[in-house]
């Protein structure tokens, strides 16, 4: 059994071939992706086994789901012991508007938010937006 079965078997996947090669595709990718990407890669299978696929790794904590702003979902692989959790688990994305790439900063934790009584928190999403350090030319 590969580690990539073990993983998904981990969060309760059963690891079908579809799934190996989107979990193989998205840890091959340095920036989060969106739908179409999956559907450009594998143009071949059927959108909705691919859409039905991401959406299994997020309910199951495998990729986690970015709204970076653009209108376009876009999803990443979770790091390793990620829980996906507010309390501790969040982290900042960055969206550079000059290559329109969405990146995890994973080391960069989103602090716990006190809200006000009778609030219930049940998502948290911070986007920073501008230019990347590959367009910076840093």
């Amino acid at each position: 059994m590969t580690e990539i079965e073990k993983k998904l078997e981990n969060n309760g996947i059963r690891p079908t071939a579809m799934r190996i090669l989107i979990y193989k595709f998205m840890a091959q990718k340095e920036v989060a992706i969106a739908l179409t990407d999956i559907e450009d890669a594998f143009d071949k299978a059927e959108r909705t086994t691919l859409y039905r696929t991401l959406k299994t790794f997020e309910d199951k904590g495998i990729v986690h789901h970015i709204d970076d702003g653009t209108g376009i979902s876009k999803y990443a692989l979770c790091e390793q012991g990620c829980n996906c959790e507010l309390d501790q688990d969040l982290h900042l994305h960055f969206h550079c508007s000059n290559c329109d790439k969405t990146v995890c900063l994973t080391d960069h934790k989103i602090p716990h938010i006190n809200l006000p009584d009778g609030y219930i928190a049940e998502d948290a999403n911070l986007v920073i937006t501008g230019i990347c350090e590959k367009c910076s030319g840093q």
